[in-house]
Formats: C-alpha cells, structure tokens, sequence
C-alpha cells in the first residue's frame, strides 16, 4: 500500500511539472506562426475556399481526429468516458473542418475501441457520402484498420470499393504532388490496414499502411508526448518530398495505474497546445514536415491553426 501511495504521489509530481512546462513554454514561445491569423471563412468548405488549384497534396496541414468514430461508443456516463475522444459525429466533424478519419473496426464490421463498440461503419461511410454531396472540392483522408486484439472483417476490402468506388483516389506516389484540382471528381484517399489480410496493392483503389505513417507513443504526460512529437517530426523529410503521410497526434492517453482514466480530462492536459506546438516547429526549422495533425474532441480553432499553415505555404509564407 505505502508503494502504490509514492508511486501515486510521485505520477503527481510530474505531471505537475509537465503541465508547468507547457504553460511556460507557452508563455515564453507563444503560439503565432505564419498563418496563424488566418481564419477560413467556412471550414466546412475550406479547402474550396484556398483555391482547389492552388492547393498541393502534399503542402496541406490535414486537420484529423483521433478513433473518430467513438461519440456513441459503450454506455453512456458508465464506459463510454473511458473510451470517447470525439463528441461529435464523422458528419459534424467534416463539417467543422476535418479532414483526415481515423476509424478502428472488428470482425463483425463495427467500429470499436478496444473492447468496447459502437455503430456499424455503414454509419460512419453513409456520413462521409452526405458530406460529399453537400460539397465539390473537398478531399478526405480515410484511414481504417482493424483494432488491435481483434480479427479482420471478411471480404472488406471489396466492401470498401463497392461503398466508395466512384470516390476513390487509388494508390498512387504521383499523387502527393498533384493539386486538388487534378485529383477532382475523386474525393477519398482510402487507407486500409488489416492485420492479417493481404495489403492493398499498388494501382488499386485503397492504400496500404505504409502510406501513414507516425511515432505514437502511449503516455499521459503532456510535455513529454509534445517534446517526442517534435522529435520524431524533426527526423522526417519535408512533406514535399515524401511519398507517404505522416501524422502528429496532438493527444494523450490514460494509463491504468493512473486514478483519472476518462479520457476527456487526461487528453484536455495538451489539447490546448496545438498552436504552440506549430510555433515550436516553426521556431525549430521543422514546420516543412508537418502534414496531418490530430486531435481529440476536435475544435474550431483546431482546425483553423492547421488551415492557417496551409494557406501560408500555398502564399508562399512558409
């Protein structure tokens, strides 16, 4: 018992430490960066608004989120808590300025997250299409793979091209340097990572795994996952000069020798650094890498600091 109790003690003391770091780091750097005044005028269609032909692939900031599809997960007030990190609905989310999905599936075709589970993904695709009819220039990254602990689900690969076919981007390194305009009408890049499944193959209409690529780490502690983000982005080539995605999650994640293991308090501890985070890359010389950046319970200033890099590299700011 007297153990547990130091241990306790001494996880208190660092995150204590580590919440100081962050707020004085913030206070000392500030969080203004090339486009970081710049507000879209409708998020919702924001890539329309910066100009489908003036705007690269590969010089994008992607808004995401991170297991997207949780806001119904589990059981409300009992377990849903401990594995919600989006509030809103796939619908909303795009609306409010999302672009890259991050969605986890079982054998049976419903979305989860780790062992609790939610809605079937005929939920989360009949959203994304609504989205795309409601909009024309607005490209979505699509990941979905198959949760840890959890078995493929048959024949998905088909189910996925006879849903989506008219909208797929199939897999392609010239892609990356291609603008929005050139890819149109096709909307999606699919990203599909089975865990026993074959891959999906060069040419074809989905993207394997290595095409997103990222360094998560699982800790709650918000000032070391901030300074392993920076690292890990800092070892990358410039977007521009890859032929994969790689993703920044700007989140962090409840440990269960922990007491707070609901996920909204123990993510909230660095949700507030986004904009510092790009300042640092900025003021660090790596900014050129970041690409997709996500979050949990997704915001509007969120996604207004990623569309604000962007428009100052297309302007040539940055």
């Amino acid at each position: 018992m007297g153990s547990q109790a130091s241990k306790q003690l001494a996880r208190r003391k660092a995150l204590s430490t580590e919440k100081k770091t962050l707020c004085e780091l913030n206070q000392t750097c500030g969080d203004v960066f090339p486009g970081s005044d710049y507000h879209p005028p409708d998020r919702k269609n924001w890539m329309s608004g910066l100009g489908p032909e003036k705007v690269h692939i590969n010089k994008i900031v992607w808004p995401g989120t991170h297991d997207s599809a949780t806001n119904k997960i589990g059981i409300p007030l009992v377990s849903r808590p401990f594995a919600q990190c989006q509030s809103l609905s796939i619908y909303h989310q795009l609306v409010r300025g999302t672009r890259v999905l991050d969605i986890r599936v079982q054998e049976d075709r419903r979305v989860c997250h780790g062992i609790l589970v939610t809605y079937s993904i005929d939920s989360v695709i009949k959203d994304i299409k609504k989205f795309l009819a409601e909009t024309q220039s607005e490209i979505i990254i699509l990941e979905i793979r198959t949760e840890f602990g959890h078995q493929d689900p048959p024949e998905f690969e088909k189910y996925l091209e006879d849903q989506l076919g008219e909208f797929l981007i199939h897999q392609d390194d010239h892609v990356f340097g291609k603008t929005i305009a050139e890819l149109l009408p096709k909307r999606i890049i699919c990203v599909w990572k089975p865990r026993k499944s074959p891959q999906p193959k060069a040419g074809g209409p989905l993207w394997n795994a290595g095409h997103l690529k990222d360094n998560w780490i699982d800790t709650d502690l918000p000032s070391t996952k901030f300074d392993s983000n920076i690292k890990h982005l800092s070892e990358q080539q410039p977007a521009t000069s890859r032929k994969f995605f790689y993703r920044v999650e700007n989140t962090v994640t409840p440990q269960a020798d922990n007491p707070v293991l609901c996920v909204k308090p123990v993510t909230r501890r660095i949700h507030g650094y986004a904009r510092l985070f790009i300042a640092k890359c900025v003021s660090q010389g790596c900014a050129d890498r970041l690409q997709i950046f996500s979050t949990d319970f997704i915001d509007g200033d969120f996604v207004d600091a990623c569309v604000g890099l962007t428009y100052a590299r297309i302007e040539g700011k940055a």
